[in-house]
């Protein structure tokens, strides 16, 4: 059986356990006091956006697309739409098709500034996804994907989940703008990481960014210790 595999035959029957106590950890690592930081995955780590592109166009040719520098607002389908509304849903087919997840390519320099990261002394690494709500391939290829570029030992430091406000940590680095759930004030900061289709916006409250893996992550990890 694969690493994933063993991961995953007793990760449902463990889910339930495992949200129920992301409330009784603290928000500084838990029990051991080090700092604790939740990295996001499609966007963040993984090439959503320039994934999707390709493949929408190598599906749907003659159909009009959006280039990475046109794009607006968070929900890649929602924008489709808005060019025709049939759109909308050849977009989110593109997601929803086998091997989408898996094959993304990873953002310049992510695996490697995460993997410095979760070396850190007192520093808890975690990469911390939504799967989408047709799970027939996404929850085994986001796995998979973990596995393919960080090595299988960074399965254990894998958190899915439709509600990130629950899961408590100090910072939380996502490239969507309004993350909301069932907590109305989360633990974590939320960086924004800076993507095609946040590039443009105004948060309404002030929020720092992180523009790239290039960018200085060190010194936003610095300023929570």
């Amino acid at each position: 059986m694969s690493a994933i595999g063993k991961l995953l035959k007793g990760q449902w029957v463990q889910r339930g356990l495992a949200s129920a106590n992301c409330r009784s950890m603290s928000s500084r690592g838990g029990s051991s006091g080090g700092l604790r930081v939740l990295v996001d995955m499609d966007g963040v780590l993984a090439d959503f956006e320039g994934g999707f592109l390709k493949k929408f166009q190598a599906r749907y040719p003659n159909e009009p697309c959006i280039s990475l520098e046109d794009r607006r607002g968070f929900w890649v389908s929602a924008q489709y739409g808005q060019l025709r509304s049939d759109l909308c849903e050849k977009a989110i087919s593109i997601w929803e098709s086998k091997n989408f997840f898996i094959e993304l390519e990873p953002l310049p320099g992510a695996v490697e500034a995460v993997k410095e990261m979760s070396q850190l002394k007192n520093t808890d690494v975690f990469i911390c996804t939504s799967p989408i709500k047709k799970f027939t391939y996404c929850p085994y290829e986001k796995y998979a994907w973990v596995e393919k570029h960080f090595g299988c030992d960074f399965l254990e430091q894998m958190i899915l989940t439709r509600d990130k406000t629950i899961v408590s940590a100090d910072l939380l680095i996502d490239d969507r703008p309004d993350i909301t759930g069932a907590e109305t004030r989360p633990s974590w900061e939320h960086i924004l990481f800076t993507s095609c289709h946040n590039k443009h916006l105004t948060p309404n409250q002030p929020i720092r960014r992180l523009h790239s893996w290039a960018d200085d992550w060190r010194a936003i990890l610095d300023s929570k210790r």
